[in-house]
């Protein structure tokens, strides 16, 4: 358990946090180039699709890098040309942008590696994922149900709501230094074992739950594993009520999040690419109302990345 308070600039608030124009990252000509020459010639399916030596080492990624591991945990890239890009065009120059950060990973039990983020019309209460509904999200980390977590999540915009569907961040250090400072006894709740309800994302012989802690300090770096609504259904679904303690330190968990100065948000626009640090950076999506017209409808890209240190193999 860290029993310190995190100092650093990833324990940021609204009214902490750098400017918001520093936030966003413009993808030089030349490599916006050398992507689009990779882009154009490749026939295959976009997993198969390599990035060469000149847009792995660019130069223009290090500061996001930089900002996702050890700076306020997220950046915006722009912008790729979706104007003029099919959407695969588009997929495949994010999956090139992606591996320049990290190594992607499966979403889900059928292997999908570039995960559309889109309303399907199905229902959250009837066991379907937030990822494939309009509704609000929560904040949370992804994958916190999984066998293996993402280190950082990518999404890329290419539609937009009709209105709606904003982007929400808020770090995870803030809010355990606010636990740490004002309710010490929570704070202990929370490094102890939850059930996770895993969304049908478990193969057969596998539980339907995970059982692991909302916080954990690896003696580097604070790890938040987090979503409301999973832990309460996975506490029902292992038939194993959460504590008096757990709900409490759940509601304040909660509380803390509807602070006002605790959340940035923004709108992405077609293009933009939104990567976070999925270990310390919780993020929620607003409801959102879709355009009439399902060419138009919101659409985004999601990839889970692990960083290239933490590959087995």
């Amino acid at each position: 358990m860290l029993n310190k308070q995190i100092t650093d600039t990833r324990a940021w608030t609204a009214d902490t946090i750098d400017a918001p124009s520093e936030w966003y990252y413009t993808l030089p000509e030349r490599y916006l180039s050398a992507l689009d020459s990779n882009v154009q010639k490749h026939t295959g399916a976009i997993s198969d699709l390599r990035v060469s030596d000149a847009i792995a080492h660019a130069p223009c990624l290090q500061p996001v890098s930089e900002a996702l591991h050890t700076g306020r945990g997220f950046a915006i890239i722009e912008h790729l040309p979706v104007e003029y890009y099919t959407r695969d065009q588009a997929r495949a120059a994010y999956w090139m942008i992606g591996q320049c950060l990290g190594v992607p990973f499966e979403q889900n039990i059928e292997g999908t590696l570039l995960y559309d983020v889109r309303d399907t019309g199905r229902d959250v209460k009837s066991g379907a994922r937030f990822s494939v509904t309009n509704a609000e999200s929560s904040f949370h980390t992804d994958g916190a149900f999984g066998t293996q977590v993402p280190e950082i999540v990518g999404l890329l915009c290419i539609k937009t709501a009709r209105s709606g569907g904003r982007n929400q961040l808020i770090s995870a250090c803030a809010v355990h230094n606010i636990l740490h400072r004002q309710a010490p006894n929570v704070l202990n709740a929370l490094y102890s074992l939850f059930y996770f309800d895993r969304r049908g994302q478990f193969l057969p012989g596998e539980a339907p739950v995970k059982k692991t802690p909302v916080f954990f300090w690896d003696k580097q770096t604070l790890i938040m594993r987090y979503l409301h609504y999973y832990i309460q259904e996975g506490h029902r679904e292992a038939d194993v009520p959460l504590t008096s303690e757990q709900e409490r330190a759940l509601q304040t968990v909660e509380d803390i999040l509807k602070r006002p100065e605790m959340c940035v948000e923004f709108d992405l626009a077609p293009g933009q690419m939104l990567f976070t640090n999925n270990n310390w950076i919780l993020h929620n999506r607003t409801a959102f109302e879709d355009h009439p017209d399902p060419d138009q409808r919101r659409h985004y890209v999601r990839l889970w990345l692990m960083q290239k240190d933490n590959v087995d193999g």
